[in-house]
């Protein structure tokens, strides 16, 4: 079962008197709390706000492990990863405090990298390789396709390239909103092209 903080408040809940529902909220905050802090979790999760709006980001013991862009659905991304890497997963936005200040920095112009550990954990193979090579894209800069795919080590596979890109679990930290298509097309991102063309005229990127 993932380690939620919603499922400890219900299983407290379930023991605690039924006229004091606050109570047990409060149980279960406390108990989420501990485990974030003690590092008793695998994972930590928080939603962090920014200018594209609301972020799901996920930490392991490693580092960044996944930053998502609809957090609306966390319970589904928290059961996928919980199956994928630990069902051992707790709220605890300490846990993800640099992850917001650096996120802020970004986005306030004051900060061109990332500095935050990261994860590779939910990639593999010639997709991790693609995303490893797009960290290194510098800010304000791009490549195609092709050259990602090329520095990868398969400069034939652009499909495989672009499907890595898409499925990219740390967008703006792994930034894949700099890679385009060759003549300079947006391509696609999974955030939505708006956010693309946002993060691209954040860094001065002029398109077209």
């Amino acid at each position: 079962m993932t380690m939620t903080e919603t499922q400890i408040e219900r299983a407290l809940r379930q023991g605690a008197p039924a006229h004091d529902p606050q109570a047990a909220a409060a149980a279960a905050q406390r108990v989420a709390l501990a485990a974030g802090r003690d590092g008793v979790a695998d994972l930590a999760y928080s939603v962090i706000p920014s200018p594209l709006g609301e972020l799901a980001g996920v930490r392991s013991r490693r580092g960044l492990v996944c930053l998502h862009y609809r957090p609306e659905r966390v319970d589904d991304l928290l059961e996928r990863l919980a199956s994928r890497l630990s069902p051992r997963i707790v709220e605890s936005p300490a846990r993800l405090d640099d992850v917001r200040r650096e996120l802020d920095e970004y986005f306030s112009g004051r900060r061109r990298d990332f500095d935050v550990p990261i994860d590779w954990s939910l990639t593999r193979g010639f997709s991790q390789r693609v995303l490893r090579e797009t960290a290194r894209i510098p800010f304000g800069r791009v490549a195609t396709y092709t050259q990602v795919a090329t520095r990868a080590g398969s400069p034939r596979a652009v499909r495989a390239a672009g499907n890595a890109l898409a499925s990219n679990p740390i967008p703006i930290v792994v930034p894949c909103h700099r890679v385009l298509r060759t003549g300079g097309g947006l391509g696609g991102y999974a955030g939505g092209l708006e956010r693309k063309e946002e993060l691209l005229a954040l860094e001065g990127v002029a398109l077209g």
